[in-house]
Protein backbone atom coordinates (compact mmCIF):
# COMPACT_ATOMS: atom_id res chain seq x y z
CA UNK A 1 0.00 0.00 0.00
CA UNK A 2 1.16 3.40 -0.77
CA UNK A 3 -0.19 4.46 2.96
CA UNK A 4 2.17 2.54 4.44
CA UNK A 5 5.30 3.45 2.31
CA UNK A 6 4.50 6.80 3.15
CA UNK A 7 4.21 6.50 6.83
CA UNK A 8 7.21 4.24 7.16
CA UNK A 9 9.39 7.20 4.65
CA UNK A 10 7.92 9.98 6.99
CA UNK A 11 8.61 7.90 10.31
CA UNK A 12 11.94 7.61 8.99
CA UNK A 13 12.22 11.42 7.94
CA UNK A 14 11.74 11.85 11.09
CA UNK A 15 14.13 9.95 13.54
CA UNK A 16 16.88 10.57 10.74
CA UNK A 17 15.93 14.52 11.29
CA UNK A 18 16.45 14.15 15.04
CA UNK A 19 19.71 12.34 14.96
CA UNK A 20 20.46 14.81 12.50
CA UNK A 21 19.93 17.87 14.89
CA UNK A 22 21.67 16.25 17.27
CA UNK A 23 24.78 15.45 14.95
CA UNK A 24 24.87 18.82 13.56
CA UNK A 25 24.42 21.06 16.58
CA UNK A 26 27.73 18.60 18.60
CA UNK A 27 29.65 19.14 15.19
CA UNK A 28 29.66 22.74 15.32
CA UNK A 29 27.93 25.94 15.89
CA UNK A 30 25.93 25.96 12.52
CA UNK A 31 22.66 27.08 13.64
CA UNK A 32 21.12 27.33 9.58
CA UNK A 33 21.79 23.73 9.46
CA UNK A 34 19.93 22.44 12.62
CA UNK A 35 17.18 24.59 11.83
CA UNK A 36 16.85 23.18 8.09
CA UNK A 37 17.39 19.38 9.06
CA UNK A 38 14.44 20.54 12.06
CA UNK A 39 12.38 21.59 9.40
CA UNK A 40 12.98 18.99 7.35
CA UNK A 41 12.00 16.97 10.08
CA UNK A 42 8.84 19.35 11.13
CA UNK A 43 7.53 18.64 7.41
CA UNK A 44 7.83 15.00 7.55
CA UNK A 45 5.33 14.95 10.27
CA UNK A 46 2.87 16.61 8.91
CA UNK A 47 3.21 14.53 6.04
CA UNK A 48 2.62 11.79 8.59
CA UNK A 49 0.00 13.46 10.13
CA UNK A 50 -2.32 14.04 6.68
CA UNK A 51 -1.46 10.50 5.79
CA UNK A 52 -2.87 9.29 8.74
CA UNK A 53 -6.09 11.39 8.78
CA UNK A 54 -6.51 10.08 5.01
CA UNK A 55 -5.84 7.16 4.67
CA UNK A 56 -7.36 5.07 7.61
CA UNK A 57 -4.56 2.57 9.44
CA UNK A 58 -7.09 -0.28 8.62
CA UNK A 59 -11.02 -0.25 8.37
CA UNK A 60 -13.83 -0.04 10.96
CA UNK A 61 -14.77 -3.69 12.59
CA UNK A 62 -18.40 -2.32 12.16
CA UNK A 63 -17.90 -3.04 8.40
CA UNK A 64 -15.71 -6.31 9.24
CA UNK A 65 -18.67 -7.92 10.85
CA UNK A 66 -21.34 -6.80 8.49
CA UNK A 67 -18.85 -7.88 5.76
CA UNK A 68 -18.62 -11.58 7.68
CA UNK A 69 -22.10 -11.74 7.98
CA UNK A 70 -23.06 -11.57 4.58
CA UNK A 71 -20.48 -13.95 4.11
CA UNK A 72 -22.15 -16.48 6.56
CA UNK A 73 -25.82 -15.88 5.04
CA UNK A 74 -23.79 -16.50 1.49
CA UNK A 75 -22.56 -19.68 2.84
CA UNK A 76 -25.50 -21.31 4.52
CA UNK A 77 -27.57 -20.13 1.15
CA UNK A 78 -25.45 -22.17 -0.76
CA UNK A 79 -25.24 -25.11 1.56
CA UNK A 80 -29.08 -24.97 1.69
CA UNK A 81 -29.86 -25.11 -2.40
CA UNK A 82 -27.34 -28.26 -1.87
CA UNK A 83 -23.75 -27.64 -2.16
CA UNK A 84 -20.52 -29.44 0.07
CA UNK A 85 -20.54 -27.07 3.15
CA UNK A 86 -16.76 -28.35 3.80
CA UNK A 87 -15.95 -27.51 0.09
CA UNK A 88 -17.82 -23.84 0.32
CA UNK A 89 -15.92 -23.26 3.47
CA UNK A 90 -12.24 -24.52 2.16
CA UNK A 91 -13.30 -22.58 -1.34
CA UNK A 92 -13.80 -19.12 1.39
CA UNK A 93 -10.30 -19.92 3.32
CA UNK A 94 -8.93 -20.19 -0.18
CA UNK A 95 -10.16 -17.00 -1.65
CA UNK A 96 -9.39 -15.27 1.44
CA UNK A 97 -5.64 -16.37 1.22
CA UNK A 98 -5.64 -15.45 -2.56
CA UNK A 99 -6.85 -11.75 -1.72
CA UNK A 100 -4.39 -11.17 1.08
CA UNK A 101 -1.67 -11.89 -0.85
CA UNK A 102 -2.98 -9.49 -3.59
CA UNK A 103 -3.34 -6.89 -1.13
CA UNK A 104 0.43 -7.33 -0.02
Amino acid sequence: MAATRIRAGAIAVVVASIAGMIAASIAGNNVGLVTTIGVVGAIAALVLLVVAAVAPARPLEVFEDADAERLERAVASLVAHGADERAVRELVRDATRLGARATR
